[in-house]
């Protein structure tokens, strides 16, 4: 049958969005160089018209200038309507991507949800509050451990007004120990001599100094 026949023909694909806004775009270019092709057309009669006198001769160039200016007009048109045409179509296409990403993102929620479901199922509260208060009975035990450890042993009984006399007391001491002037005569370094003592003389009957010998000193 296929012989016959042939194989029936297939359906091109809906161009996407990207193409269309593609197919405009290049579309839109076009036009800009025409656009640009008039303009510089435009320059050349206005150059010819400055350096022309009025007459038949310039009217024929003014009538070619106006005939450019409008199809110049028609160009603008239809490029103003080919770029709000893209513009339209990237908001459509912005808009479509970004519903896309939003159900994306919804669905990444929803595994998230499921997955902590899951892994809550896997914790159990009352064995938490067991192991809580199993670690509060070690820590108590440990407490008490320390303090078996820190027991101090055959301690004196002291009354504890006879321990505060004699600490009152110890103050008054340190107080008084506190005063360390007496120290400062006891560090002064003694004054050096600045000439050998003189030897001490005796005086005969009459009162006149005598040497060793008895006899007058020099």
């Amino acid at each position: 049958m296929n012989r016959l026949f042939g194989k029936p023909k297939e359906k091109a694909p809906a161009p996407s969005v990207a193409d269309a806004i593609k197919t405009v775009d290049e579309r839109a270019d076009n036009v800009e160089k025409k656009i640009a092709q008039l303009d510089n057309e435009l320059r050349k009669y206005k150059e010819q018209m400055k350096k022309m006198r009025e007459g038949p001769s310039k009217n024929a160039v003014k009538l070619r200038a106006m005939r450019v200016l409008k199809q110049r007009k028609t160009y603008e048109q239809q490029l103003e309507s080919m770029r709000n045409q893209s513009f339209n179509m990237e908001q459509a296409s912005y808009t479509t991507q970004m519903l896309k990403d939003t159900q994306t993102t919804v669905k990444a929620m929803q595994m998230g949800v499921k997955d902590m479901k899951k892994e809550f199922k896997k914790v159990s509260l009352d064995d938490l509050e067991d192991l809580q208060d199993d670690l509060a009975d070690l820590l108590e035990d440990a407490n008490e451990v320390q303090e078996v450890l820190s027991r101090s042993y055959a301690t004196p009984d002291v009354d504890e007004s006879e321990l505060e006399a004699e600490l009152e007391a110890l103050g008054d001491e340190i107080a008084l120990d506190e005063d360390a002037s007496y120290l400062d005569d006891a560090l002064k370094a003694p004054v050096a001599p600045d000439k050998e003592p003189a030897a001490k003389l005796e005086t005969n009957k009459d009162g006149i100094p005598v040497d060793e010998f008895g006899l007058p000193a020099t």
